[in-house]
């Protein structure tokens, strides 16, 4: 599995259209993306992780970057985003963080 990472709109997806050769429609057959927000509502970091692995590419936008929220259940989402960017990455081949639409190998390799 590749994870790929990187704030909003830094071009994940089309990083992962071009890694995957497909068009932004097909997308969705390879990758599953947002997955920060699946995070929010898990009750089992862990299950959630090891369900996403199945896919070829997982995207997930970091967050928490910022002003840290008032709000307890923002604060807890967060958190919970963070622990499974680390499950996925300790699960994953390939680690990839876009940002500006540069992609970046944090670990593993691109190469085919």
């Amino acid at each position: 599995m590749t994870l790929i990472l990187g704030p909003l709109y830094s071009g994940k997806r089309a990083f992962a259209c071009k890694l995957l050769h497909c068009t932004e429609e097909e997308l969705p057959k390879f990758a599953v993306w947002d997955v920060q927000d699946r995070a929010a509502r898990a009750e089992d970091l862990e299950a959630l992780a090891a369900q996403l692995a199945s896919y070829p590419v997982v995207i997930a936008t970091e967050v928490g970057g910022g002003v840290v929220p008032v709000e307890a259940a923002q604060r807890t989402a967060r958190e919970a985003a963070g622990r499974l960017n680390c499950l996925l990455s300790a699960r994953a081949d390939t680690v990839v963080r876009v940002f500006y639409g540069l992609p970046m190998v944090l670990k593993g390799s691109l190469s085919e």
